[in-house]
């Protein structure tokens, strides 16, 4: 029997990797060979640049909330990459909360206080899910950021102006910074300043290391100077902070995976017990302690991820 269930396990596990492996070498190769990030993709639907412009500036807005922390929350709605708009987080705080409601109602009593924390739970993990998305686009951003600054130092040292070598990234890296750079050329291209378009991408992108960028830019349309030899320093810069984050990250991944286990590991124990035995948990449905020992349960497993996150979690 246990033979048997190994041979099922293998022929799936096959079978998954072919699908795998025919999707990257059909369909994936031909996306990356038709363009190499969004902005070149729109390029070939689009004769106009400034139409390419506009399409990518909508697909990156989302309704700005004004100054103060609702600035910076768009702000940080933006970075996320993500199509956003004001309907579409209403409609995932709608569903997210209806499916946390539904899955928490049958457990607690009265059945309106698994409502309230079904749609109070819902705004927390679609921010964390947000931020998630941005760390992962910023890391890829950061990871790109010193290849490009490379291309932009070439193209200043055999004389192309600074908004042409930027255009040179856009042609040669893929997304994130492909489009990101080639936004920011097309801002100079239409008659904004440098500093200004340079400031406008890294609040649109909120990666760190583009503050020096900025600040070299500042710096140098201000006094003048060798912008070529400062970007090349500033690229040897970020790669050897590259490599210090990745050797934080290394060092800190056992904690990262202790923080993985402990949080799972109490929904793991609740669905092998459901599995095996189903009745296990039917008194606490009607009980009243149940809703304050899952509120308790709850902020238990966020306050204890808080703790090994500032453990783990160091500033480079």
């Amino acid at each position: 029997m246990n033979e048997l269930w190994l041979i099922y396990g293998l022929a799936f596990g096959s079978a998954l990797l072919g699908v795998e492996a025919l999707y990257w070498t059909i369909f994936a190769r031909r996306g990356v060979k038709k363009a190499i990030n969004r902005r070149l993709a729109l390029g070939e639907k689009h004769a106009s640049q400034i139409e390419v412009f506009d399409l990518l500036r909508n697909e990156r807005s989302v309704a700005d909330f004004g100054s103060g922390a609702l600035s910076g929350f768009h702000d940080f709605l933006v970075q996320t990459g993500l199509k956003l708009s004001v309907l579409a987080l209403v409609i995932w705080v709608l569903v997210v909360g209806g499916l946390l409601s539904a899955a928490a109602t049958p457990f607690i009593s009265p059945h309106w206080l698994g409502l309230v924390l079904g749609f109070a739970l819902a705004p927390i993990l679609i921010v964390l899910y947000l931020n998630f998305a941005r760390a992962k686009r910023i890391a890829r951003f950061a990871s790109q950021l010193p290849d490009s600054l490379e291309i932009i130092v070439r193209g200043l040292r055999i004389g192309h102006p600074f908004s042409k070598a930027v255009e040179l990234v856009a042609h040669e890296m893929p997304d994130p910074i492909g489009s990101e750079f080639g936004m920011t050329a097309d801002e100079m291209t239409f008659g904004q300043d440098v500093t200004t378009a340079v400031d406008n991408l890294y609040r649109r992108v909120g990666q760190e290391d583009l503050l020096f960028l900025v600040i070299a830019i500042s710096v140098q349309t201000q006094t003048g100077g060798n912008l070529a030899e400062v970007l090349s320093r500033l690229s040897r810069l970020m790669r050897e902070r590259v490599k210090l984050r990745l050797k934080v990250k290394a060092l800190s991944a056992e904690g990262r995976m202790s923080a993985w286990f402990l949080t799972a590991m109490p929904f793991i124990l609740f669905g092998l017990v459901q599995l095996i035995s189903p009745k296990y948990f039917e008194e606490l449905r009607g009980s009243p302690a149940l809703a304050p020992a899952l509120i308790y349960g709850f902020g238990s497993l966020l306050i204890a991820n808080y703790a090994i996150y500032r453990m783990v979690h160091f500033r480079v």
